[in-house]
C-alpha cells in the first residue's frame, strides 16, 4: 500500500528517469496517487533536457540507463547548478558505487527491488527537509522572496537587482512584515546611527525599491502616514 503524502505535496513535481517502461509507469501511477505531479523520461539525455526545460522538485534516477548512466546525469545537473534532491534506483550496492553516487551529488538511494511504501516515505522525508532548509534561508511575503545567503531578490521567478542599501532596507521590512516601522527605526537599522542626514532619505529609497519591484510587489510596501512603512500581504 502506498501512503498518502503527508507534507502537502500539491505542486511538488517529481521526475522519474528509468528506461524500464513498466517500472516507470508503476512509479508514476503510485506517486500521482500520493499527490505529486509526475513526469518521466527513458534516457539520461532526455532527463538532462527535461530538467533544463522544467526543473522538478525531486528526481528519481535509475543508475543503469541506455545512454549515459545515472551517476553521470547527476554529476552534469549538479555542475549546471540544479540543487533539487536526487534519489538513485540501483541494483548495485557496493561501497564504491555508493561513494560514486553520493560523491556526484545524490541524496539517497534504493536498491532494486524496493517497496513503493519505502520510496514514498523517503520522498516525503527529503522534501520536508528541503522545504525546511529553504524556509530558513528565505524571507517570503506574497510573490516576493529574499534569499539571505545569496543576497538575491525575486518577484515570482524574476530576479530583481538591488543595491546593497536597497537590499538591506527590503530585508528589514521583510524581517518585520506585519509590523509598522518608523522612519527613525529604518534609519537606525539601514543607515546606522552615524547617518548625518534627515529621514527624507527613507522616502527616497522606498520609492527606489517600489519602482524596481514592480507594481504588484511594490503594493506590499504600505505607507503609514505620519509614522513610517509596513510590509504586508495584499489580503492582510
Amino acid at each position: 500500500m502506498v501512503s498518502q503524502a503527508k507534507n502537502d505535496p500539491g505542486g511538488s513535481k517529481i521526475l522519474v528517469v528509468d528506461d524500464e517502461e513498466s517500472l516507470a509507469d508503476m512509479l508514476a501511477t503510485a506517486l500521482r496517487f500520493a499527490g505529486y505531479e509526475v513526469g518521466s523520461e527513458p534516457t539520461g539525455l532526455d532527463a538532462l533536457q527535461s530538467i533544463k526545460d522544467a526543473p522538478p522538485d525531486l528526481v528519481i534516477l535509475d543508475v543503469n540507463l541506455p545512454d549515459i548512466d545515472g551517476f553521470e546525469v547527476c554529476r552534469r545537473i549538479r555542475n549546471d547548478g540544479f540543487r533539487a534532491p536526487v534519489i538513485f534506483l540501483t541494483a548495485r550496492d557496493s561501497t564504491d558505487d555508493l561513494r560514486t553516487g553520493f560523491g556526484g551529488g545524490g541524496d539517497d538511494y534504493l536498491t532494486k527491488p524496493f517497496s513503493l511504501e519505502e520510496l514514498t516515505l523517503r520522498i516525503e522525508a527529503i522534501l520536508r527537509r528541503t522545504h525546511n532548509e529553504e524556509d530558513e534561508n528565505h524571507l517570503i511575503c506574497g510573490n516576493l522572496k529574499l534569499d539571505e545567503d545569496l543576497h538575491q531578490v525575486f518577484v515570482e521567478e524574476r530576479e530583481i537587482e538591488l543595491s546593497p542599501t536597497e537590499f538591506k532596507l527590503l530585508r528589514y521590512l521583510m524581517l518585520n512584515q506585519g509590523h509598522v516601522l518608523s522612519k527613525t527605526q529604518i534609519l537606525d537599522y539601514v543607515w546606522e546611527y552615524d547617518f548625518e542626514g534627515n529621514d527624507a532619505v527613507v522616502e527616497t529609497y522606498v520609492s527606489y525599491l517600489r519602482k524596481k519591484l514592480g507594481s504588484e510587489a511594490a503594493d506590499l510596501i504600505r505607507t503609514v502616514r505620519g509614522t513610517g512603512y509596513v510590509l504586508r500581504k495584499a489580503d492582510s
